[in-house]
This record gives structure tokens, C-alpha cells and sequence, in this order.
């Protein structure tokens, strides 16, 4: 059994400049649960000064809370965030950072020192009961220093697993520019070493998104990323475009026997919808074709 997080609602609008209606946000996210989402990233507690288009994330989160079985996460980049996610009420928090120092500084505006050295610490002090992932943004590439050499994104990851045995930790392909191989040997040496707490964040700039999950599947990764309508990027990762989509993953595992928990009807009337919102750059191949959407 594979996990299917969904990161549209966060990941998906973050970069969109028009502003998506709360309501419209909340709809998505409903839509998304009925179609079986168990696990999703509802949004960010950052600086709506950087990423105005999340401004809205408590009032989201609130409504995410209201639906049976679903996990909610919210990314948090430091202490004000923290504070607020766990005032909120988020189930999970997405701790995030990375792997590059240009990346980091131009996405979080400091060294990754002090974005590592400020998580730790915030580490200690999450309340029972509450999970935490850490994110390693642009483990395979970087927009600005390019392919990252993979002894460096394993430097990373061992700093990071080292903190605790309870969290989850995100290898991401933020930009897009992974290779399968890359991937795999990458997930195969960070499961082999540290055990199997690991989840995959891939986009699909260069249509390689649902080759690197499988690549990660394939090392024995079980947790995964998608976003619906495969929408999204991130603003400070020049180039990149959207998120591996949901339907195009859930349908590659359908076709090989795994099982997601998904209904596919309604994920692909989810996915619709969130391809259908004003400034969102959708990138699913199986959205919308008719032969797909009799696929059993």
C-alpha cells in the first residue's frame, strides 16, 4: 500500500498572481477528500508579503479539519509560522528548507544554516500528537547552481533524519530536472542507510514526473506527492512548472496493481476542477481523455 499526498491546494495555487477566492480553495479541497484523499497539503503559513495567495490558509485549514480521515498538513519555514500552524490546528507540519544555499536564500531569504539550525530547534517543541515531515527543496537541481551533486543532497538528508525517528522526510525534485537514475540511487542509498521514512516530491517540467516517482517506488519509497490537474511550481525556482499529476500517478499505479484508495471518477472530476482555476497551469496527460476516464 502506497500513501498519495496531495499538494494542489498548496503547491498547486502558491504560484497563481490572480487571487483564488477562498471559497474556491475550500471547494478543491472537498472535492479532492471525496475523491479519496487521505493525505494533503491545504497550504502554507508564510509571509502572504511572499506568497500572498496563501494568506488565506486558516481559514482553509479549518474547513479541511471539518472532513472524516483527513490529514492536514501546512507548510511552516519558522517560528511565526510554526506558531501559527499549531495554533491552527494542522496535523501535520511540513518543516521546509534547502538543499542548495542559492535556492534557500532566494526562497526563505537566509543561509541554510539558520533555516536548519531554527527548524531543529522548533522540532523539539511540536505538541504530542502532531506529525512533522521535513521537505528538502531542489535535492536532484537547483535553478541557480544546477545538478546537485547527489553526496550533497545525502549530506542533507543524514542531517536531517539524524534530528528524530518520528519524522518524514521529502526528497524533492522542485524544479523538475531529476533523471530516474538519479532518483534511485538517491532513495536506494537513504533507505538502505536510514530505513524506510521517506516520501518523494517530484514536478514535471520535462515530462519526467511519473518516471521519477517510479524510480523512487522502485528503491522501496511509499509516500508521494501529486498534485491534482498537475498545477503548480514554485515561485522561486525560475523555469519550473507544474506538479507530477495526481491522475497521471494514481493512474500508472492503477495499471500495475497498486493500490491507491482513490475513486477515479471523482478524482478526475477533482482534477478538472482544479486545471479549470484562473491562472493555473495544468500538466495531466489523463485528465480529461475519454478512454481514461473509463479506465477500471
Amino acid at each position: 500500500m502506497i500513501q498519495l499526498s496531495e499538494v494542489s491546494p498548496r503547491d498547486g495555487l502558491q504560484p497563481i498572481k490572480g487571487w483564488v477566492p477562498t471559497e474556491t480553495k475550500i471547494a478543491l479541497v472537498r472535492a479532492l477528500h471525496a475523491a479519496g484523499i487521505r493525505r494533503m497539503e491545504v497550504g502554507s503559513f508564510v509571509s502572504p508579503k511572499a506568497i500572498p495567495q496563501m494568506a488565506d490558509t486558516g481559514e482553509v485549514l479549518a474547513a479541511a479539519r471539518e472532513l472524516p480521515g483527513l490529514e492536514c498538513t501546512v507548510l511552516v519555514p519558522n517560528r511565526r509560522g510554526f506558531d501559527a500552524a499549531v495554533q491552527a490546528g494542522a496535523h501535520r507540519l511540513g518543516f521546509f528548507m534547502s538543499v542548495t544555499e542559492s535556492h534557500n536564500r532566494a526562497n526563505l531569504n537566509r543561509s541554510r544554516m539558520d533555516s536548519f539550525a531554527e527548524l531543529s530547534s522548533l522540532l523539539r517543541e511540536v505538541p504530542p500528537g502532531v506529525k512533522v515531515r521535513f521537505n528538502l527543496s531542489c535535492a536532484f537541481h537547483c535553478p541557480f547552481e544546477g545538478v546537485v551533486p547527489e553526496e550533497d543532497a545525502l549530506d542533507w538528508v543524514e542531517r536531517v533524519q539524524a534530528l528524530s525517528p518520528d519524522i518524514e522526510v521529502s526528497i524533492c525534485d522542485t524544479t523538475g530536472n531529476a533523471a530516474p537514475d538519479q532518483v534511485r540511487r538517491v532513495f536506494e542509498h537513504a533507505i538502505n542507510s536510514w530505513g524506510n521514512r521517506f516520501a518523494f516530491h517530484g514536478h514535471d517540467t520535462y515530462g519526467m514526473g511519473v518516471l521519477n516517482n517510479l524510480a523512487a517506488y522502485e528503491a522501496g519509497c511509499r509516500v508521494f506527492d501529486a498534485g491534482s490537474g498537475g498545477i503548480g511550481g514554485c515561485p522561486y525556482a525560475p523555469g519550473a512548472t507544474g506538479n507530477t499529476a495526481m491522475e497521471d500517478l494514481a493512474w500508472v499505479f492503477r495499471r500495475m496493481g497498486v493500490e491507491t484508495g482513490l475513486d477515479w471518477a471523482k478524482l478526475l472530476d477533482a482534477a478538472d476542477l482544479a486545471a479549470s482555476i484562473p491562472g493555473a497551469l495544468p500538466g495531466g496527460r489523463v485528465r480529461g481523455v475519454p478512454a481514461a476516464r473509463q479506465a477500471a
